[in-house]
């Protein structure tokens, strides 16, 4: 049976929310202003087959989609192994009959990006999130040590081999790439290519964060916001 009280953790950097540290890399805070970056953006795009296939797997007994636009301690993904272990403990069910869908969208996009970008891009400093007492230079939820997680299983790696979908949103990866390239000297595209190409493996790019959780919901999945 699972064990809520097992979600207190003694990790400073579990603790509290965090989102307000997102304000270090928000549109404005790095000095582009909001219209320039979405300017950038095109204005059509062809539609996307493996985005279709993506939510063509949301066909669980049990939906749920965690919606994740700001880091949030990593408890989306605490909340989704809670829904997947009470969903089996209520109805008897596994994991492969349930779907738990999170959708990395806004400033909750580093969550999906292997500890190589954290250190490389310095996604800790920008976020105000603390390994110990200094910015963390990985990616926590991927690369945890031991007991260091407050949930068994909540790790992202972990929740994919369980067959959780994990999308990441393209339109925050354009204009976030764009931003973070201005401030460091660096080719928004390469900048983007780089981010991409050290994503989790299993994470899928979705044309948006929104139409992501908007398809969910159209598939049956329950709404969690989970940042």
């Amino acid at each position: 049976m699972f064990d809520v009280s097992r979600l207190v953790t003694h990790r400073r950097g579990f603790l509290g929310r965090i989102a307000a540290g997102a304000a270090a890399l928000t549109v404005g805070g790095a000095g582009v202003k909001p219209r320039e970056a979405l300017a950038e953006l095109p204005l059509r795009s062809p539609a996307d087959p493996q985005f279709s296939a993506w939510l063509a797997k949301m066909n669980g007994k049990h939906k749920m989609v965690f919606d994740v636009p700001a880091p949030n301690g990593g408890f989306a993904f605490a909340w989704a192994r809670v829904f997947l272990n009470t969903a089996n403990d209520q109805y008897g069910t596994t994991d492969a009959d349930n779907t738990a869908v999170v959708v990395l969208r806004h400033s909750g996009i580093p969550l999906g990006m292997q500890s190589p970008m954290w250190a490389k891009y310095k996604w800790g400093e920008f976020l105000k999130v603390n390994d110990g007492d200094t910015p963390a230079t990985r990616n926590l939820w991927v690369d945890a040590k031991p007991g260091e997680l407050p949930l068994p299983g909540m790790a992202v790696n972990e929740l994919l081999a369980k067959g959780v979908l994990i999308g990441i949103c393209n339109v925050a990866l354009t204009v976030y790439s764009g931003i973070v390239a201005k401030k460091m000297g660096l080719q928004a595209d390469a900048v983007k290519q780089d981010w991409v190409a050290n994503l989790v493996p299993g994470i899928q790019v979705v044309p948006s964060g929104v139409i992501a959780v908007s398809g969910a919901q159209e598939k049956g999945c329950g709404y969690c916001f989970g940042g």
